[in-house]
């Protein structure tokens, strides 16, 4: 049933890092019921319900939150949570008689997790934005791209997910533990900015340590260092290597079937591009897949740069069972791997109101109590 089993998680319809903390928490077996919109208002990219795989393993209910039995009708939900996920500005759950201090009141134990980019508190609270820039403010997205060359978003994996959904998740679970002992619940105010800034936690002490430089494409692992990138094959495909400690690079060089003697020597940064010149000319010379198998084998830290598609076809993934096929839609599976109760994906997504009923008999709700609920405005499909 996975670690999670028995938590019980009140999740209100969002968009990105909101889903992908519900996402988490339902794989680990956590029961997440869904409070979702009465139709759809627009909020996702554009892709369909059944494909939206963040959605995965929940059940779903519809309210109309700005009606007055629709939020009765939430009250009563929140009552029978251990943790609660909402993903609106600041002060939209108080304005509907939805925040901390009511939910709290109905639940003690309740844990209320709020995912904002700017946080609850702070000069830009209540302004909006998105991924690109939270990271931007948090000083991650300056540090990210080529020398010389405008930054490059890394898609909205730092912002949204790293640093947004997964801290959430790690914050509910954190203050479900908590709860457990104290009795009490808290707030958890995960913020992007905040969570971005956490992932870049190593480089404070590299700059402290004159390790790292602000100027972008310069260093270690940002591509400035031509033992750490990726570089293109005959084929026009891509190979990525990060050969930084002496040994593995010793091996690189040896697998490229270069002489190290005229080489620069690995840490002369004045020299770099004149080692790149080398190291782009000499994979040039082979398909992406003849150098996998000059690499087979060794620990010159190489790998082929994938597609997705590509990826979840690969033997080491595959054998991790890394991706899994949920009513035919590939996807990445649970994570972490647990060794005694292990993460599932339980469902597909559901559609709006879907298997609700169930999931409110399962959180104790008798058939009166349900049809009190569907009164006051909560819809379901099943």
């Amino acid at each position: 049933m996975g670690p999670l089993a028995g938590l019980r998680v009140l999740e209100f319809e969002a968009i990105g890092p909101g889903p992908f903390a519900g996402m988490m928490l339902a794989d680990m077996g956590a029961d997440v019921l869904r409070i979702d919109r009465t139709e759809d208002a627009g909020l996702g990219l554009g892709s369909t319900r059944a494909h939206d795989v963040m959605l995965r393993g929940r059940r779903s209910v519809t309210l109309d939150l700005k009606t007055p039995g629709g939020v009765q009708a939430a009250l009563q939900l929140a009552a029978r949570a251990d943790a609660l996920i909402e993903g609106f500005r600041p002060g939209v759950m108080e304005r509907l008689g939805l925040g901390p201090e009511v939910l709290l009141a109905h639940q003690p134990r309740l844990v209320y997790g709020r995912i904002t980019g700017w946080g609850q508190t702070g000069p830009l609270a209540a302004q909006a934005g998105h991924d690109i820039n939270y990271i931007a403010l948090a000083g991650v997205l300056g540090a990210i791209g080529r020398a010389g060359q405008a930054p490059v978003p890394p898609l909205n994996l730092v912002g949204d997910f790293g640093g947004g959904g997964m801290l959430l998740a790690f914050g509910i679970a954190c203050g479900v533990i908590e709860a457990r002992s104290s009795g009490r619940g808290q707030v958890i105010d995960a913020a992007m900015v905040d969570g971005a800034g956490l992932l870049a936690t190593m480089f404070a002490g590299l700059r402290a340590d004159g390790l790292w430089r602000d100027d972008r494409g310069g260093n270690l692992l940002d591509s400035g260092a031509p033992w750490y990138d990726s570089y293109e094959t005959l084929d026009g495909r891509y190979v990525a290597i990060g050969a930084i400690e002496p040994k593995f690079y010793a091996a690189l060089i040896e697998r490229l079937g270069l002489d190290p003697v005229t080489l620069p020597p690995q840490h002369d940064r004045a020299r770099w591009p004149a080692l790149r010149a080398c190291f782009a000319q000499a994979f040039r010379g082979r398909t992406r897949e003849a150098w996998c198998a000059v690499f087979d084998g060794s620990d010159a830290c190489f790998a082929p740069v994938l597609s997705p598609a590509e990826a979840a076809a690969h033997p080491h993934l595959q054998a991790r069972a890394s991706h899994v096929a949920i009513d035919g839609l590939e996807q990445p599976a649970p994570a972490p791997l647990f060794s005694r109760t292990p993460g599932a994906v339980r469902s597909p997504p559901p559609e709006r109101g879907a298997q609700g009923r169930a999931a409110l008999a399962d959180w104790g709700f008798d058939a009166t109590a349900i049809e009190g609920l569907m009164a006051l405005g909560l819809g379901l499909r099943d």
